[in-house]
């Protein structure tokens, strides 16, 4: 037998019914519990309401056959074959077309028999009730039939036949309905409600007494993911004595991190000091260098070391920014880099977008656009900007006519001083951080940057950042 894999959208369909917080999930855990209870509680309920009702409907019966049987052996009045409960027949005259109870006929037997009757075959049949089961009942059972209201009357009759051995045919016929089993399923029903009501609320207030500090605890831990504030903010400790201590480590943690952090800063600040000191010095002495062809290589060679020494300290010092996030036009920050390109005489083109109005650091997104725009301008002679928005996200895309990046190595480029030029050339290959850096901003404003080869050649480079 061949087993079918679920789909992966049935699957992403059953995530998404499942709920993700604590006291969701302990209300649906809890709630299949008590069904679960509630649904075995019922089954047990039905099954002995099942024997009840056997035992009711057959026990009157067997007694009421071995006291006629018996005043007939003793010279009473013999069973009649026209009229009352039981009836003397010829033959069994049950239809064959009717429903069979053959557990209520195994049941009317042993009830027989421990009235010391034996009996052969007994066989059973159940149809609506008529009129003219008044009338063969008797007077006294058609006079209380005359004073019951019909919504009282009986829905059912139960027709048995059974065999007495050399004398014949019994016929019986007695009241059957559904005895309570509609009142019962609403009791449970009931039951169950009440159940839910007890037990579920105190669990969801329980429950979210317990998720409230972690719900705080992980906001304050994307906080300072995030690097939103130079200050941690220390997480109020609430709540059951493990999430207290949770919440205490955590609040440790953070001034661990944080001293570590302003630690770091300070380290990159003076190594950043102690290294443009002497080649601000160099840049000083090149000048008394008579050869114009030498001093311009010194040059080039000092600012290419500013440079990557900018570099190298900015994606240190991400995690951090010190810029803070400030309501800008994004169409007219990615116009004014373009602008800065078209000024030195570089092939970029810009499509024309309404205002977008989103808060960012301006500083740092535009460094991260300016890097893929030097990249398909190195690469490709010329980009083409465009700005795209949409309802949740808004789209920077920066696409060339360059060689694009093989396929397998499209994540690898992001790694920082990852280079598929293997010269050391700045001109040809760079360093290696221009895309580490952009998409390590990107990703700290909550977007994220992508790359894909465009059809016909060339690469498209896309910036994606959260509305």
């Amino acid at each position: 037998m061949r087993w079918r894999r679920k789909s992966p959208a049935c699957e992403a369909d059953a995530v998404r019914l499942w709920p993700r917080s604590l006291a969701g999930q302990m209300a649906v855990l809890i709630a299949l519990a008590l069904f679960v209870a509630q649904a075995v509680n019922f089954g047990l309920a039905l099954r002995e309401r099942a024997a009840f009702r056997l035992a009711q409907a057959t026990r009157p019966v067997a007694i009421r056959i071995a006291d006629a049987m018996e005043r007939e052996a003793q010279g009473g009045r013999p069973i009649p074959r026209d009229h009352g409960r039981i009836r003397r027949a010829d033959r069994n005259d049950i239809p064959t077309g009717l429903p069979r109870l053959p557990e209520l006929a195994s049941e009317l037997r042993d009830q027989l028999r421990e009235q010391g009757v034996e009996v052969g075959r007994i066989d059973t049949g159940v149809r609506n009730w008529t009129a003219m089961d008044d009338a063969v009942l008797g007077r006294s059972i058609a006079r209380a039939s005359r004073t019951r209201r019909d919504g009282d009357r009986p829905e059912q009759a139960l027709l048995i036949a059974i065999e007495r051995p050399r004398s014949g045919w019994l016929a019986v016929i007695v009241p059957w309905g559904d005895s309570g089993g509609m009142h019962l399923f609403w009791r449970l029903f009931a039951q169950t409600l009440i159940l839910y009501g007890v037990v579920l609320l105190p669990v969801l207030w329980i429950a979210r007494r317990i998720s409230r500090p972690l719900r705080e605890l992980t906001a304050a831990a994307q906080r300072f993911g995030r690097g939103g504030s130079e200050t941690p903010v220390a997480v109020e400790e609430h709540g059951p004595a493990d999430i207290v201590g949770l919440v205490r480590s955590f609040n440790a943690l953070q001034l661990r991190v944080t001293a570590m952090l302003d630690e770091k800063d300070r380290m990159l600040g003076a190594i950043g000091h102690d290294l443009r000191t002497p080649l601000a010095a160099l840049r000083v002495r090149i000048e008394s260098v008579e050869d114009d062809t030498d001093r311009t290589r010194m040059a080039d060679t000092i600012a290419e070391m500013n440079r990557t020494l900018d570099d190298i300290l900015s994606l240190a010092r991400m995690g951090r920014p010190s810029e803070p996030l400030t309501e800008v036009d994004l169409a007219a920050l990615v116009d004014a880099v373009v602008e800065d390109f078209r000024d030195l005489g570089q092939d970029v083109a810009f499509e024309e977008a309404e205002r977008l109005r989103m808060r960012l650091r301006p500083s740092l997104i535009r460094r991260a656009i300016r890097n893929l725009i030097e990249n398909a301008v190195k690469y490709g002679d010329g980009a083409e900007v465009r700005l795209v928005a949409e309802t949740t996200m808004v789209r920077i895309e920066v696409a060339d006519r360059g060689p694009g990046i093989p396929e397998e190595r499209l994540g690898d480029v992001f790694e920082a001083f990852t280079r598929l030029e293997t010269s050391r050339n700045r001109d040809t290959g760079g360093i290696g951080l221009g895309l580490a850096l952009a998409r390590t901003i990107v990703r700290e404003a909550g977007g994220d940057v992508r790359l894909a080869n465009r059809d016909g050649g060339g690469l498209c480079a896309t910036i994606e950042l959260p509305r």
